[in-house]
């Protein structure tokens, strides 16, 4: 594939220690040029990490002391992994001696970051126990390599990321681990959505593809009929919220590091083709836009999301609204339709002990130019599935959207009462749709993601929904009636019922789930 010929692992060593390793990805082959993570070279810094957090301004080879060797390793011309075997050196990677050309500090990325993370909550990048500088997370690293050098083979093919849309389709690329043993990890491949985008022209972009340590300096690919596209560069594999692991990679746009690195290419000769703005992306399935149903729920200090399913009808989760205090809507902007918060009125909550985590919400004011969800009426277990929601950065930048499949479908005397899925779940997303990206169907909201209380360990890939056809018939009825009354048939659920919600099939002791 095109991607893992782009992308590359870069290899840093000193006189007496190293190596250091990151991926990359190869921008050109003429001139041979790779762009890397900054971090990686954290170790060589003459002035230490306090370097990092310089103003605006490159840093320049004399920086580092002392220079390191630095290899970039791929597979060879033809092939998209190395050859394994004794008698392979190096495991058939071929090796390119590069120089450093500059480290540079991307500020529209570090704006965006700012911004979106916020410091109360205690945001965390890289591996569990990395301790990594986040200071050097703007920082990109552009190396000239003449073993590279392909006369008339030009840029690889890129996009802005300005184009991209929330929950369209990306591909990441890079080498888990770095150089520590590419003959098995050299170049592998992780699918996902654009979860959420912030900054200026879209600088920073949180994705849900997979991706491990050693990956940051890789890239995400946009797919397009004509071939996929570079559009980013992984700048973490990891994100943490105070302990909660996130579960999305955070990307930075390759138009806006080459914007910042637009003078020190310049000084080196290198002429950068302009990004192409616009290109056209794989379409999407479903037709429909579930950005347009979800809505940010805030009832005094507590938040989350909901489903419009009407103009002035929501529903959420009931531990989202059972604060009391006013409620604020707040649905997501789309065409024509501007964010504007909404006051709502609780007029059904579910008791607490029901098994259904539900309530529903009556506006004071109608969404204008709303299009209302289509509820689907089965399920399929492992058709793929989103969720969106204002989980993790959401409530700073709007929804984000997670990809995965329907993992199980739990019955009840025949009946789905429970859906479980792997998209990413965080904090903020309970009461969010969860959609059907074949059909564009509603299927359900969500209702929680899994913690282990033993362990203390919180699974975003783990979560739990409410099916939509258990609330279709008494909102149905709602709509009719307006009495609320039609929801009482939800807090009847039978033991069965209960049972699965406890995530407890046998009598015994409660379950640390």
């Amino acid at each position: 594939m095109a991607e893992e010929r782009v992308c590359c692992v870069v290899s840093l060593s000193g006189p007496t220690d190293g190596p250091w390793s990151c991926s990359g990805v190869v921008l050109s082959r003429g001139p041979g040029l790779v762009l890397c993570q900054g971090a990686v070279f954290a170790p060589f810094l003459r002035d230490g990490p306090a370097a990092w957090a310089q103003p605006g301004a490159a840093l320049l080879p004399a920086s580092l002391r002392p220079c390191p060797r630095i290899l970039v390793l791929q597979p060879p011309a033809g092939t998209r992994a190395p050859t394994l075997g004794p008698d392979a050196p190096a495991g058939g990677l071929q090796q390119h001696e590069a120089r450093l050309l500059a480290l540079v500090p991307c500020g529209a990325f570090q704006q965006a970051l700012g911004r979106a993370f916020g410091p109360a909550e205690q945001w965390r990048f890289g591996g569990e126990a990395a301790g990594d500088d986040p200071r050097a997370l703007h920082w990109f690293a552009w190396l000239r390599v003449p073993g590279l050098d392909s006369p008339g083979e030009g840029w690889t093919a890129r996009a802005s990321a300005t184009c991209l849309r929330k929950g369209e389709g990306l591909l990441a690329c890079g080498s888990p681990f770095g150089a520590l043993c590419p003959d098995l990890f050299l170049n592998t491949l992780s699918r996902g959505v654009v979860s959420n985008l912030a900054g200026e022209e879209n600088a920073l972009i949180l994705t849900d593809a997979r991706c491990l340590p050693g990956t940051e300096g890789g890239g995400a690919f946009l797919p397009s009929p004509d071939g996929s596209r570079l559009v980013a560069v992984i700048a973490a594999s990891f994100c943490w919220k105070g302990a909660e692991w996130v579960g999305l990679t955070l990307l930075c746009s390759l138009a806006a590091i080459l914007r910042s690195s637009a003078s020190v290419l310049g000084e080196a000769g290198v002429v950068v083709p302009p990004v192409p703005g616009r290109v056209s992306a794989v379409p999407a399935g479903g037709g429909q836009d579930p950005l347009g149903w979800v809505a940010l729920v805030e009832c005094g200090a507590a938040w989350g999301s909901g489903v419009l399913l009407a103009p002035r009808l929501l529903l959420t989760c009931r531990h989202v609204v059972e604060a009391g205090a006013p409620l604020r809507v707040t649905p997501a902007p789309g065409p024509g339709r501007a964010a504007t918060t909404l006051s709502g009125r609780v007029v059904f909550t579910t008791e607490e002990a029901s098994p259904f985590d539900v309530a529903v919400v009556e506006l004071e004011e109608s969404v204008p130019s709303f299009i209302p969800p289509c509820p689907a009426d089965t399920f399929l277990p492992g058709e793929e599935v989103s969720v969106v929601g204002f989980g993790a950065l959401g409530r700073a930048c709007g929804p984000s959207v997670t990809v995965g499949v329907l993992s199980a479908v739990v019955a009840v005397a025949g009946r789905p009462v429970m859906l479980q899925t792997t998209c990413a779940v965080h904090g903020g997303s309970s009461g969010g749709p969860l959609v059907s990206s074949r059909s564009g169907r509603l299927l359900g909201i969500v209702a929680s993601n899994t913690r282990d209380t033993g362990a203390g360990s919180t699974y975003p890939h783990l979560n739990f929904c409410i099916p939509i056809t258990i609330l279709q018939p008494p909102i149905a009825h709602y709509r009719h009636t307006g009495d609320p009354a039609a929801f009482a048939g939800l807090n009847r659920a039978g033991e069965g019922v209960r049972a699965a919600w406890r995530l407890q099939r046998q009598p015994g002791p409660p379950s640390k789930l």
